[in-house]
């Protein structure tokens, strides 16, 4: 068996002979994630992803898959911040099943690695994923730095990692909540929050949008996306700061909106008009998923119960919205105590591990 691996060309348009390769790379990946999770659906398609790598002005990407003759067996994915003074770059391996521990990895990972060096990356982050049925492994286990969760030192991920030099920075809780039936729920403990609002969040309001935020907003949400790459618990890992302003923020909705997704932004206001805090859940085309995705509160604001009353109003909009939803699927740091206590007080519950590794 011959293996040849090269980058993925990414294509202007799907559908084409140029996109064949890029395409296979997508579906590869999507297996490669069901063999993990039981299912796709964490995994983006082609037409999600595409606009995620044609405009790289502020997340860089390359892809770089493993070829088995015309079958696409192996990939890695490589992020980079763009911002100045930006050190990280951020990879993901993975193989089919079949074909593990013959090398294919290691030269994916390899050929990923030597690109980030050769745009000055010095710092190289990893991610594998471990089901709730994979956390169940005997054997030794690994824990992260902070938090109290642990994961299998057996598991085929961890072990990958672990071989090649990385270290584990940091647990994040995979979550999941199923919302069916519980819109009547949702609705009456935020009129309850809301009838709370003035004895802890006074002066505070709440402004809700899809897809598009208010023009008159996109300057201070554009400090409050900054922030995420900061604020939430970063265990051992060392992350890049982001450089955001209001062109970015557009640029991120569009990609969204191009890539099939609605997305669903709740806000608190700060009495000075300020974005305190927001939460989003992202919907996918074609799937009965969502993922809620960033949830900040900033320091100056918190203490106000803002983030239970914002990821309630969402969870609202989400049943007005799209009531054919079944599922909020979250990540959380395990040591980020006070989300997780948010989160467990609406009903999510564990679903799975992600570990996420460094090595310098």
């Amino acid at each position: 068996m011959t293996i040849d691996v090269r980058p993925v060309a990414v294509p202007e348009r799907l559908g084409t002979p140029a996109a064949a390769e890029f395409e296979a790379y997508v579906e590869l990946t999507a297996q490669i994630d069901e063999s993990v999770w039981g299912h796709r659906r964490f995994s983006y398609d082609a037409p999600e992803l595409l606009p995620e790598f044609l405009d790289d002005r502020y997340t860089g990407r390359r892809a770089f898959a493993a070829w088995d003759g015309e079958r696409c067996v192996g990939r890695a994915e490589l992020q980079w911040e763009r911002s100045e003074g930006a050190r990280a770059a951020e990879i993901t391996v993975g193989v089919v099943a079949d074909l593990r521990r013959q090398s294919i990895g290691s030269e994916l990972l390899r050929r990923a690695e030597s690109h980030a060096r050769s745009i000055g990356r010095q710092v190289f982050a990893g991610f594998s994923d471990v089901a709730l049925v994979g956390l169940e492994l005997a054997g030794p286990r690994l824990e992260a730095p902070d938090g109290t969760g642990s994961i299998p030192a057996a598991d085929p991920g961890a072990a990958f990692a672990s071989r090649h030099g990385y270290r584990l920075g940091q647990l994040e809780r995979m979550s999941g909540l199923t919302v069916t039936g519980r819109s009547a729920e949702f609705r009456s403990l935020l009129d309850d929050r809301l009838a709370e609002r003035d004895a802890h969040a006074s002066g505070y309001r709440l402004v809700a949008w899809t897809d598009r935020a208010p023009e008159e907003l996109l300057d201070s949400l554009a400090v409050a996306h900054a922030s995420m790459a900061t604020d939430p618990p970063a265990g051992g890992i060392s992350y890049d700061e982001e450089v955001w302003d209001a062109t970015r923020v557009r640029a991120g909705e569009t990609r969204a909106l191009a890539g099939g997704r609605t997305t669903l932004v709740q806000a608190a206001i700060a009495p000075d008009g300020s974005v305190a805090g927001y939460t989003e859940l992202s919907l996918p085309s074609d799937s009965l998923a969502v993922f809620q995705w960033d949830t900040i509160v900033l320091g100056p604001h918190r203490g106000h119960r803002l983030g239970m009353l914002m990821k309630l109003g969402n969870l609202v909009r989400l049943a007005e919205t799209a009531p054919e939803r079944t599922d909020v699927y979250t990540w959380n740091a395990d040591e980020n105590d006070h989300m997780l206590a948010i989160n467990i007080a609406l009903g999510f519950t564990l679903r799975g591990m992600s570990a996420e590794w460094q090595r310098a």
